[in-house]
């Protein structure tokens, strides 16, 4: 049994409990409504939320126009039509009760706008912002605009310090706390940095001491410190609860509310995460945020991770270390290392016959169906990133400038579809590294879907 204590978030005393934000229609109004209504925090995704007719149904994306800057405007118009239903139902189904969060990814294109339009119109019912996946210099002016707090997610003190420094010492009102997302056990798009080793984790202890250090410098000691990532049940995390060295500290839920009657993800992704070993989540960076992520590895992900193994660096012109030309669809010539000559050989071969350049200098080896895929994936692009590796979009000119990565998918298709009961073979399955602990969590024995209040009850006393 631990000992937890009700804390003070976003201007109201409740569990220190977080429902975290998972986009696309991975967390919604129905699943954070619930976790409010327990008196804990729910938070939705403002990532493609899903909107509703007058009738209250389900109704499908549908981009009609041809150019990709108008798509991109209707994606946005969607978002915030979207905000506003799941922020709508959040607050129905909470009774009033706890807290609703909004979760936003910041390289989302117009991220800012979307924000602006959700809590514009939807005032009351949000009650905090949370975001990440980049650095968010004006999330504390535009939340405070609306009179809300909001909650940057970061992987370490230094990062908290630079936005600090360049922007949220001006809006310290509603600086509500600090959400430390673990970079190497979070789901989804994580924060390590280029002096952090994907493959070398650090434990999170000092790193979230080192963050109260700064909070405790800038004169916001009683700033709560919301721990994300890795989190499963709080008896694991017992020493971080009424620690000096860490302060008010939240704990951030987002594998294990996946599972839970009021959860939007569909039973064959859920079936999928029953039968999770531990290892099946690979941290990679094939994201076209550039991001590293964590996902499930699937057919999908494990032929991205083929595809990647199969490069090989190239030449335009032949030199003494590149010099065996490789023929690239009938066309054009490059460069290669004798020794790479087999393992080319190798795929091409095995069918991968449509070999495709990478902004790198380098060439990946496709099948002509992939490729057809791909280009059309590219034509049908919406516009959701500020900038994209897959489709060279950038929202601030139009394009990137830079080659379309192979090595990399289509997010916003992937997501949506999966996020919609699309095949869980096919697409991308963003998870947490604990996933693997539902199969022998007592809560989801014999295939048992707990409702939101049963897994808040468990929680509470650490299990």
């Amino acid at each position: 049994m631990i000992k937890l204590d009700p804390i003070v978030i976003s201007g109201k005393e409740v569990w220190p409990l977080i429902e975290g934000g998972k986009g696309i229609n991975v967390s919604n109004g129905f699943s954070s409504g619930a976790w409010a209504k327990e008196n804990c925090v729910g938070t939705f995704s403002a990532v493609s939320p899903d909107f509703y007719d007058e009738n209250g149904n389900f109704e499908q994306e549908v981009f009609t126009k041809k150019d990709r800057k108008e798509r991109h405007e209707e994606l946005v118009q969607y978002a915030i039509r979207g905000g506003i239903d799941q922020a709508k139902v959040a607050h129905e189904i909470s009774g009033g009760n706890g807290r609703i969060h909004i979760n936003m990814l910041w390289e989302l294109a117009d991220s800012e706008r979307i924000l602006e339009g959700v809590l514009e119109k939807a005032k009351g019912l949000i009650h905090g912002v949370t975001c990440g996946a980049g650095l968010p210099y004006r999330l504390g002016e535009l939340a405070s605009k609306f009179g809300v707090y909001y909650y940057p997610i970061v992987s370490s003190a230094r990062a908290l310090q630079i936005l600090w420094k360049r922007a949220y010492s001006k809006f310290t009102e509603y600086l509500g706390g600090v959400v430390y997302e673990d970079p190497w056990l979070a789901g989804g798009h994580n924060g390590l940095s280029n002096a952090e080793n994907p493959a070398k984790p650090e434990k999170p202890y000092s790193r979230l001491v080192e963050i109260r250090k700064f909070l405790n410098s800038v004169n916001m000691s009683d700033t709560p410190i919301i721990l994300a990532g890795g989190v499963w049940n709080l008896d694991e995390w017992k020493d971080y609860i009424n620690n000096p060295e860490i302060g008010k500290i939240a704990f951030q839920f987002g594998t294990r509310p996946m599972i839970t009657k009021e959860s939007p993800v569909c039973e064959a992704w859920r079936a999928v995460m029953m039968k999770v070993k531990q290892g099946d989540v690979i941290l990679q960076k094939f994201s076209p945020t550039g991001f590293f992520s964590s996902a499930i590895k699937n057919k999908f992900l494990a032929r991205l991770m083929e595809r990647k193994e199969g490069e090989i660096e190239v030449t335009r012109e032949p030199n003494n270390e590149f010099s065996e030309p490789l023929v690239v669809n009938q066309y054009k010539t490059f460069y290669i290392r004798p020794q790479d000559k087999e393992k080319a050989q190798q795929q091409i071969d095995a069918g991968f016959t449509d070999i495709q350049e990478t902004p790198d200098s380098s060439v990946v080896f496709m099948t002509k169906e992939e490729v057809k895929e791909m280009k059309q994936d590219r034509a049908n692009c919406v516009g959701c990133l500020s900038q994209c590796q897959f489709s060279t979009w950038s929202r601030a000119s139009g394009t990137t400038g830079k080659l379309p990565d192979p090595r990399t998918y289509c997010i916003h298709k992937t997501l949506y579809d999966i996020g919609h009961g699309g095949s869980v073979d096919n697409n991308l399955l963003f998870a947490g590294h604990q996933v693997y602990r539902f199969a022998s969590d007592p809560l989801y024995r014999n295939g048992h879907v707990p409702t939101v209040k049963e897994l808040i009850e468990k929680i509470k006393i650490g299990e």
